[in-house]
């Protein structure tokens, strides 16, 4: 583990979400990002119970009380699991956020992978094996609320290579701790 990496485990948030809409790049963000600074990465869809997949298989939008257990579930994660830990949640409300939060009883950094829906889309399009369509990107993007200023969060451009997503990511963790 390289010199940055190290400095990161100790000096980095303990508890991380990697949120944004549907095919914004959680999981493989998600997953780097735990390579890069040691940390344990969980993906949320595999928290769902099997009624809210074959929901979303369906091409049916989760509603709010399909998503409070699941939303439980995650921050149950985040406070269980050995820190430093990343979940990949889409956490597209900041009462969503709020309550994850709580669940994780901790303070929780939520990074917004921020992108246009033309990307999102493309890439949607190139996936194979996820059980969520494309004809749920539009439902994903009328439910976002992009984190507020007063939010423990940062948005980050999903525009540029896996390595430079990272690497802003962590020069971010930078500016936070400075």
């Amino acid at each position: 583990m390289s010199m940055a990496a190290s400095q990161l485990r100790s000096d980095g948030p303990p508890r991380m979400v990697v949120m944004g809409v549907t095919g914004s790049g959680k999981t493989t963000i998600g997953e780097a990002l735990a390579r890069a600074i040691a940390a344990t990465f969980i993906d949320g869809d595999k928290l769902h119970p099997e009624v809210n997949i074959a929901k979303m298989s369906a091409g049916i939008a989760l509603e709010d009380a399909d998503r409070w257990p699941w939303l439980a579930k995650v921050g149950e994660m985040l406070r269980l699991a050995p820190a430093p830990v990343i979940v990949g949640c889409s956490a597209l409300k900041r009462a969503y956020r709020d309550f994850i939060t709580e669940q994780a009883g901790a303070p929780v950094l939520f990074i917004h992978l921020d992108g246009s829906r033309e990307l999102i889309s493309k890439r949607m399009h190139e996936r194979t094996g996820h059980f969520m369509p494309t004809s749920l990107l539009d439902s994903q993007f009328a439910t976002l609320e992009v984190p507020g200023k007063d939010e423990n969060a940062m948005a980050v451009a999903i525009d540029a290579p896996l390595d430079e997503i990272v690497a802003d990511i962590t020069t971010k963790f930078g500016e936070l701790s400075s």
